[in-house]
């Protein structure tokens, strides 16, 4: 159902009335996407005050909410997401598995965006296109992520588009993740100075701490989250974790949940007590309300492949409330997987997470008629990572003995204004027999071609690798160091396509993807501190015989210029200035915000 709700827009109080109707005016000038719906955000992120392990301490929060505000959507719907950065550090916000068709110029992270300056406006622009599923934005600079500024992202099929199983009567979303008291900040220095960032202080369940299941382990006075439900009624529970760095086993006592849908595929269903969710992955399940009320029941969300007794405190705990329950939860807390040394039970529930081959998803044609299995492969990449290193004095992370320098300039910015120097074509296919180093090295990869990934991780902690712009077939994982027979191996027919896939320690996992999509493109570990020193890279894929922008989108009008292109940027009000003149100056990429200012809508989803 689409409602008409008022706008609250920060940047209207530096733009007068005025200003309003010069952009109004130029409204037909503007191009726009094709004639889909739109949804409208106006989003002030800030710094709060919150305590939610008992401790007060600093926070991210999307117009003084923490999480933010669940973005609900419909396959093609155009968003405009219009940004004030109110920190006093430079921000962007990246979308976590939107694809963003021919679009790189919207993915928020440092290789395509120059930041948003403290007290300046942004206003992203894009399209779900040809998507459906479960995702999460979240702020991609100097572990934002570890305060906060995360939400969701829910994607909704086309009412003419099947939905492989019955209507839920409610929807859920659960962020789950690792949490450390100290700030940001601190974070961030513990790493420079060549230190761990150490145990988490606990396990957040949608920004707030445990239930005191434990009178010894959880001070009283934590606030925790409450699950509401009515008995015999069947709900979809959209589960992320947007942790820091620790993976986490999801259950929910006493109830089956079936698994119907990752990261925009919808899965063979088949149900879990418990599911390993690793840093930066979205499951969905339903989850039917079958069981006697006598009393409340505990979701948990627990830390993995960790020392369980001095973990322990590493554990979220949320509360499963029936109408008609009899009381409290009391108890011991359902037991985790007992494998501590022993990792095949949570390789091995990975690998039966398939694809439904016969369901169709954003498109009515079935989620297997695109044979994956059957495509030429043109570029293999072996990606390797080892235990941090030394490089220059300082402690980094490395792939194939690179580790990532951001330069000032972004990658994309500097292709479009032909300035040489900012990165390399020599990302290497294989891992070197060299001394590590720091570089801007980045993959060439080939439009059209179908691309071979092998993730090889000889670190002694699962790390969790992303690549934005792309769904990814996972085709297979094992233990111990891949080698061109490991091939034999895959899993060529219903591999599940998502856009993050976990690592174990001391194992490899395989994914393909067609390079079908223009721009340059992060592929990232999710886990902060080792993507933070060094364990990223760029993929470039550009189409040679494009000069019209059919197959990318132009460069945006409101773009930032940093670094070599510092000199072209002009100056925008900071917010809250009385002078709009240098504010209308940059109002190219505010204009669609800015024209909703004067008639007081916005079309978004119930």
């Amino acid at each position: 159902m689409v409602k008409q709700q008022r706008l609250r827009s920060s940047s209207a109080e530096a733009v007068g009335w005025g200003a309003v109707a010069l952009l109004w005016a130029t409204a037909l000038a503007v191009p726009c996407f094709a004639a889909d719906p739109y949804a409208y955000f106006d989003w002030d992120v800030t710094y709060i005050t919150a305590s939610p392990l008992g401790v007060p301490q600093q926070l991210i929060a999307i117009s003084n909410q923490f999480p933010g505000p669940v973005m609900n959507v419909t396959t093609n719907w155009n968003v405009v997401v219009n940004v004030l950065n109110s920190l006093d550090e430079p921000l962007l916000i990246t979308w976590d598995g939107i694809q963003q068709r021919k679009n790189c110029w919207q993915d928020g992270v440092l290789g395509t965006n120059c930041p948003i300056p403290p007290g300046w406006n942004w206003t992203y622009q894009f399209q779900v296109k040809d998507q459906i599923g479960s995702y999460f934005y979240f702020p991609s600079l100097g572990l934002h992520r570890a305060a906060g500024g995360y939400g969701g992202i829910t994607v909704n099929n086309r009412d003419v588009i099947a939905v492989p199983f019955g209507k839920p009567d409610g929807d859920f979303t659960l962020f789950i993740g690792d949490w450390y008291i100290r700030n940001h900040t601190d974070l961030r220095q513990a790493l420079d100075d060549g230190k761990d960032l150490g145990m988490p202080d606990g396990v957040l369940m949608n920004g707030k701490g445990p239930y005191r299941y434990n009178t010894t382990l959880v001070p009283d006075g934590i606030d925790h989250e409450t699950v509401k439900v009515e008995p015999g009624k069947t709900y979809r529970f959209r589960v992320h974790n947007v942790g820091t760095s620790t993976s986490l086993n999801f259950r929910i006592q006493n109830h089956n949940m079936i698994l119907v849908e990752t990261e925009g595929t919808y899965t063979a269903q088949q149900n879990f007590t418990n599911l390993d969710i690793h840093v930066g992955q979205s499951y969905s399940f339903l989850v039917t309300m079958d069981q006697n009320a006598s009393s409340d029941y505990y979701i948990v969300a627990s830390a993995r492949f960790v020392n369980e007794s001095l973990w322990t405190r590493v554990t979220g705990v949320a509360i499963l409330h029936y109408s008609n329950s009899g009381g409290k939860a009391s108890g011991p807390l359902p037991d985790p997987p007992n494998d501590f040394y022993d990792k095949t039970f949570s390789m091995n529930q990975a690998k039966s997470v398939r694809m439904n081959v016969s369901a169709g998803a954003a498109r009515p044609n079935p989620q297997g008629s695109f044979r994956y299995g059957s495509i030429n492969v043109t570029q293999v990449y072996v990606l390797r990572n080892m235990p941090p290193v030394t490089i220059n004095g300082k402690r980094r992370t490395t792939l194939n003995g690179i580790s990532y320098s951001n330069p000032d300039t972004p990658l994309r910015l500097a292709d479009q204004y032909n300035k040489e120097g900012v990165y390399t074509l020599d990302f290497p296919t294989r891992p070197l027999d060299r001394p590590p180093r720091n570089g801007t090295s980045v993959i060439n990869g080939t439009y059209k071609g179908f691309m071979e990934i092998i993730f090889q991780n000889n670190d002694t902690t699962v790390q969790t690798y992303h690549m934005d712009g792309y769904a990814f077939f996972v085709a297979g994982m094992d233990y111990g160091e891949w080698t061109e027979d490991s091939r034999g191996t895959y899993n060529k027919w219903d591999g599940v396509s998502r856009c993050t896939t976990q690592v174990f320690p001391g194992a490899w996992t395989a994914v393909l993807v067609s390079l079908d999509n223009v721009g340059f493109w992060n592929v990232r570990v999710e886990n902060l501190d080792t993507r933070y020193l060094g364990q990223e890279l760029y993929l470039r894929v550009v189409n040679p015989e494009d000069h019209s922008n059919k197959t990318e989108m132009s460069m945006p009008d409101n773009v930032l210029y940093c670094g070599l292109l510092r000199n072209m940027q002009t100056q925008q009000t900071p917010h809250g200035s009385q002078t709009s003149a240098s504010f209308i100056t940059y109002a190219g990429g505010l204009l669609f915000t800015s024209m909703l200012i004067l008639v007081s809508t916005v079309i978004s989803f119930n």
